[in-house]
């Protein structure tokens, strides 16, 4: 092999994985680690120092993997979560791809009517008491943009998807009728839209009634941070009629913008994953799961892997019931092969076989068994995780009695600052604690704060059930006396760099399989093992890195004093050469 070929290697990684970035096979992978004492299967991990030995021994010069880091917090926080998940996709390969979109909003404003009207299907006539009852998912072609919506019985559904991790939904639009305005399901319904960081538009309905008050919709709306555009806002109002259906295109024009200008994109190529959206037992077809596809491209013969279900897809139809092979991304499609039902929300994904789903389903019945509750989030475990420096922002789910200590407590918590950390208030209402506040809290991992109110007793089962501890204030100065706690918990504390120690390099070894080693004379303080180094060449700072190895003869020591000579090895630096010296230093924290 040629010499100057460079691989950039991640901390941990597989024989199979390591012999694929090599181009090699991975028994003569397996050879080399042999040949450097170590016995390895082909899936088991090896760290980055021993895959960069390998490496090096086939003729490749190997560097630590670096992912990009976005500087600013709060715009990684606010990217969708697709754009998560397909980070690991080539940029090259990302292609546009068909917005999906959650209908929300109060009982009876008419979100299934809207959706019937739109994709022309007569769907809420035979729903039990015209309500929604179940999880669909239909595609509509605007003028040749194609657009999917999930239909959904109402936004508690849309957070317990959200809280078994799913982010299936681009967009979410707030239906809200004009002749009834902005409810307290509405309200309910924005907070979990907004707890998911997805776009917002508002199809105001019901446009054609007599009693219809626009004007003072779009009121309510701006009084609950929607301000409509026309207003000078950033939400887009879009005035709509299921019954006449007016305003339909315009809706839809609405939303390929809002997707055009957030720029949603998949690999039709890439990995397959997605998120069931309903699963159920048909007598004569069996197990059959609606599924939507978010990356890659689904096909009929794949193995598919959802949470504690798999199975080879023998089946796969369209929204319309029409048998079709392949589903590219943002295309829901239902399918038969998998042998139990799956949970709505849970993500799935294609593996290479049969064997390796089953695989896949033991190791999570197994860790099931051993985990059988979810981590749970009180104050006192939040602030320690902010003391870990594990959490950045504090969300809140706020009840009060009343308007009037309502407002207080938000205004306070608001005006809370230390350096920029802050706390997002998620929800803020009036009355007894309810089931949604919960799951609002479940899946945002926010804390449920009470004011001289008490949950009601299904929360208050949901909560017991979910590991969410509720806490109740009568005094305003303690609640936010506690939130106080648990910002400062959130400050990053500061360190300083002391110096604790030289050594002057007087000659260079190299050693199989630990790389370079310095021998060194300790001219001043002392050098400790757990120290960082700073490797100096005349007035020029060359590296800063960690002390990988500290030995006086053939002896590991934690540290060597003045006067005594040591061998010194650097994590990831061997350009070493004598008379360099080396600052060994401390970081301390600055009270």
């Amino acid at each position: 092999m040629p010499d100057n070929k460079t691989v950039e290697l991640p901390g941990f990684l597989t024989v199979r994985e390591l012999s694929e970035l090599l181009e090699a096979s991975p028994i003569d992978v397996i050879k080399e680690l042999m040949k450097n004492g170590i016995i390895a299967n082909i899936n088991q991990q090896i760290d980055f120092d021993t895959a960069a030995i390998v490496a090096e021994e086939m003729g490749f010069t190997a560097h630590a993997f670096v992912p990009e880091e976005i500087e600013d917090e709060e715009e990684l926080e606010a990217l969708p979560e697709w754009r998560k998940v397909i980070g690991d996709e080539s940029e090259d390969a990302l292609l546009p791809r068909s917005p999906v979109v959650t209908m929300l909003g109060h009982v009876d404003h008419g979100k299934t009517s809207l959706l019937d009207a739109i994709r022309n299907a007569d769907v809420q006539s035979g729903e039990a008491g015209g309500i929604t009852q179940h999880m669909g998912a239909y595609q509509v072609d605007h003028d040749g943009q194609i657009v999917t919506f999930l239909d959904t019985p109402g936004h508690e559904a849309f957070t317990a998807m959200r809280s078994r991790g799913a982010r299936a939904t681009d967009i979410a639009v707030l239906v809200v009728a004009a002749d009834d305005g902005v409810m307290p399901q509405t309200r309910e319904a924005l907070d979990h839209a907004r707890a998911a960081k997805v776009p917002i538009v508002v199809a105001l309905n019901k446009i054609d009634r007599n009693n219809a008050n626009p004007e003072l919709v779009k009121k309510q709306l701006d009084e609950v941070g929607l301000t409509p555009d026309e207003w000078g806002g950033s939400t887009m109002v879009i005035p709509v009629s299921a019954i006449t259906q007016e305003g339909l295109d315009d809706l839809l024009e609405a939303i390929v913008l809002i997707s055009e200008d957030t720029d949603i994109r998949a690999n039709p190529d890439g990995q397959v994953f997605g998120t069931v959206i309903e699963g159920v037992i048909n007598r004569s077809r069996g197990v059959l799961a609606t599924l939507l596809v978010q990356n890659g491209t689904l096909k009929t013969g794949q193995v598919v892997v959802s949470g504690t279900s798999c199975g080879k897809i023998r089946a796969m139809f369209d929204y319309r019931g029409t048998a079709i092979s392949e589903a590219p991304p943002s295309v829901p499609v239902q399918i038969m092969g998998l042998d139990t039902v799956p949970v709505a929300g849970e993500p799935f994904k294609v593996v290479v076989n049969e064997k390796t789903a089953r695989a896949i389903v033991e190791e999570r019945a197994i860790a099931a068994k051993q985990q059988v509750k979810r981590e749970t989030f009180t104050l006192d475990e939040i602030f320690a995780r902010f003391q870990a420096g594990e959490a950045q922002t504090l969300n809140l789910v706020i009840k009060a009695d009343a308007q009037g200590s309502l407002e207080p407590i938000v205004n306070s918590l608001q005006a809370l600052d230390y350096g920029g950390l802050k706390v997002d208030i998620l929800r803020s209402d009036t009355g007894n604690i309810t089931e949604t506040d919960i799951m609002l809290a479940s899946a945002s991992d926010a804390i449920v704060l009470g004011f001289c109110v008490e949950p009601d007793p299904a929360a208050k089962r949901l909560a017991e059930n979910n590991d969410i501890t509720i806490r109740s204030y009568n005094i305003i100065y303690k609640l936010i006396e506690d939130v106080d706690k648990a910002l400062r918990g959130m400050l990053e504390p500061e360190f300083e760099q002391v110096t604790i120690g030289k050594a002057q390099v007087r000659a260079v070894f190299h050693i199989r399989r630990a790389g370079k080693i310095a021998g060194c004379y300790v001219t001043e303080g002392e050098i400790r093992r757990n120290a960082k180094a700073r490797v100096l060449r005349g007035d020029k700072v060359l590296t800063e890195t960690a002390v990988s190895s500290l030995k006086r003869f053939e002896q590991d020591v934690p540290e060597v004093r003045t006067g005594f000579e040591c061998g010194v090895g650097l994590e990831k630096w061997d350009n070493l050469k004598e008379d360099d010296i080396i600052e060994f230093f401390v970081l301390e924290q600055v009270s």
